[in-house]
């Protein structure tokens, strides 16, 4: 990476301290939130069981030994405010902590740490591949809600604001690209959050390969869902308890799967509002993520689970994030977490089991 490259992740790792900290007035809560992924739906309980007989290619990294971990998960969404679900879009996270899973991480400071994360959104593309768009879009998304209040005339702005760069710039091919990414992530369709697909954002090592993650859920788990359609302009909340309510009644099963990158051309890894199609490679299934049948509070474990933090760095090296966006976001995850624990007076500390967890006294 250039001098310039990390001279514009400093400004973003400031911009991303300074939101924190305004954080909990500009949503009239009682506590630091997230520079993105503010709000939390709810986290839940899972078994991660990597299975057996992988295709040599597939086996690499976290799955290149079968076996059953406990994990946790949650469910979260995109924007970086607090807000009723039908002003902050759809646009949502799954978020995977797996247990007991031996060797050195490359999170900063963690590497001795037994975890292993994945930050996943309902959408297979991001926003932006220039890390200087990235800039001044991430800030962009902090004042999402206030352009959104703002009817159609902020909508008119936010638009303006997103090509031009806050009216300072001529529209260019870049600009337009991510602000057609954007409109596909704005524009997801409402559905119970059990049955959406979730992927990766951009591409990891893969042992000796590339790949990309997506976790899909089985027919079977769709099937049992009665809650299909979310009401989300009848009612305040309507995604959590939707969630909240169908895993009160049965267990849940994704499939989590691996896309090798087969062709660079056709699959670039810094192009990461291109997304790659199936039919260049397939997706291939390596693990199950089994979420049990469970008691859950109306807060969806808010407790339990606001002070964690989920990192795609958190990871064995065979399966590092590649791309100069990639390594941004680590910086970006650091400082929001940081930011949020030192503000809200939380020890970062990371769990080592699912029982630490939701003993409720357990951060990160």
């Amino acid at each position: 990476m250039s001098d310039e490259d990390h001279e514009i992740i400093e400004t973003i790792t400031n911009d991303i301290r300074f939101y924190v900290k305004k954080s909990k007035a500009l949503n009239d809560i009682d506590h630091h939130v997230r520079a993105v992924h503010a709000k939390s739906y709810c986290g839940l309980k899972a078994k991660f069981e990597i299975l057996d007989d992988i295709p040599k290619e597939y086996a690499q990294g976290l799955y290149a030994k079968p076996g059953i971990h406990d994990a946790v998960i949650r469910f979260s969404n995109a924007a970086a405010a607090i807000s009723a679900d039908r002003r902050l879009g759809l646009g949502q996270g799954l978020a995977i902590k797996i247990f007991d899973v031996p060797g050195k991480k490359l999170a900063p400071g963690k590497e001795d740490s037994t975890t292993f994360d994945y930050a996943l959104v309902n959408g297979p593309i991001f926003f932006t591949n220039s890390l200087k768009n990235y800039a001044y879009l991430s800030k962009l998304n902090f004042g999402l809600n206030g352009y959104l209040g703002d009817g159609l005339r902020g909508k008119g702005k936010f638009v303006f604001h997103w090509l031009t760069k806050y009216g300072k710039e001529f529209p260019d091919m870049e600009g337009l690209r991510s602000l057609n990414a954007f409109r596909k992530l704005a524009t997801i369709p409402p559905k119970n959050a059990w049955l959406y697909d979730y992927f990766s954002q951009g591409a990891f090592r893969h042992g000796d390969y590339m790949a990309k993650i997506r976790v899909t859920p089985t027919k079977a788990s769709m099937d049992k869902i009665k809650r299909t359609n979310i009401h989300l302009f009848t009612e305040h909340e309507a995604i959590r308890p939707a969630i909240i309510e169908e895993i009160k009644e049965h267990d849940y099963q994704f499939e989590v799967q691996v896309q090798l990158c087969l062709n660079i051309k056709r699959q670039p890894i810094e192009q990461l509002t291109k997304e790659w199609k199936e039919s260049d490679a397939p997706f291939v299934t390596v693990a199950t993520l089994t979420i049990p049948c469970q008691d859950v509070p109306d807060d969806g474990n808010l407790k339990a689970i606001e002070d964690l933090s989920f990192t795609t760095f958190r990871c064995l090296e065979a399966n590092r994030p590649i791309g100069v966006i990639q390594h941004s976001r680590l910086r970006a995850y650091q400082a929001s977490s940081k930011a949020r624990h030192e503000y809200n007076n939380a020890k970062r500390k990371v769990p080592t089991s699912l029982k630490e967890v939701f003993s409720k006294s357990a951060t990160e």
